[in-house]
């Protein structure tokens, strides 16, 4: 058996998707691409360019949960890898993820450093849980300073609360313990529930900065209201499954504010 599975959704990206696939060198071997119902020949360009990963063609749009899970179900590695088809990697960065998982029992979820195109560190790849208090404090954190609430580039390896989906490694043991993505999220804070989930389980969650990736990143939730929408209703569910009515409350007050942040 192979020591990871490696899983990119892709949605009409094929050029972005073409460069992701060259990057996992070696490692295509081992990669399952989901196509969400592409119509710029994404699928076609996969079976013609790249052989040697596996195809799974979806007659629909499932979304990034209900995708990734039909993926995790059909492969059996003991780590597994959901990766952003906007990201360049190399097999050296992947598999050092498969060896965190290996020397360290309780690890569920780890991301590496996720750079941008100009080698900065992304913002948001990791965070705390989104209670209204800390959405809170990141906001005006924001509006107030002009300043993150985290940094963004730690010198080691830190436990956070999540991590980010764009480059997720995953424990299957874990997994089977806690179950997989949340299919009532369409995109965004699947990979927060996980997280969740996980850590309320035992296991460990880590982003480490030894590791690293580029994340080319997609359009801004400003300049697109179908994310920014669904964005709000995947907070809203989080919300409604962890957290209770009076924090459901809180956060629709809040969330007109926020979300400009």
């Amino acid at each position: 058996m192979n020591a990871l599975d490696v899983i990119i959704l892709n949605w009409n990206t094929r050029d972005l998707l073409r460069d992701c696939l060259h990057s996992l060198g070696r490692l295509q071997a081992y990669t399952t691409v989901v196509d969400n119902a592409s119509t710029d020949e994404s699928a076609a360009m996969v079976e013609r360019e790249f052989p040697a990963a596996r195809l799974v063609r979806s007659a629909e749009n499932l979304g990034y949960a209900r995708a990734n899970n039909a993926a995790m179900r059909a492969t059996s590695a003991p780590v597994v890898v959901l990766l952003n088809s906007d990201t360049l990697v190399t097999p050296d960065a992947i598999e050092g993820i498969a060896q965190r998982f290996a020397q360290d029992a309780q690890l569920g979820a780890l991301s590496p450093l996720l750079r941008t195109p100009d080698g900065a560190a992304q913002p948001y790849a990791f965070g705390g849980e989104p209670t209204p208090s800390y959405l809170l404090r990141r906001g005006l954190m924001r509006l107030l300073f002009r300043r993150y609430l985290h940094d963004w580039r730690p010198r080691t390896t830190i436990e956070a609360d999540w991590v980010s989906g764009a480059c997720l490694g995953l424990r299957r043991t874990a997994l089977d313990a806690v179950g997989l993505l949340d299919e009532h999220m369409f995109m965004y804070f699947e990979d927060t529930d996980l997280c969740m989930r996980l850590r309320r389980a035992g296991f460990r969650v880590r982003y480490d900065p030894s590791l690293e990736i580029m994340h080319i990143g997609g359009q801004s939730l400003k300049q697109n209201p179908a994310a920014r929408r669904a964005y709000r209703d995947s907070l809203m569910h989080l919300y409604r499954k962890h957290y209770g009515r009076a924090a459901l409350a809180a956060l629709k007050i809040m969330l007109p504010v926020y979300t400009k942040f």
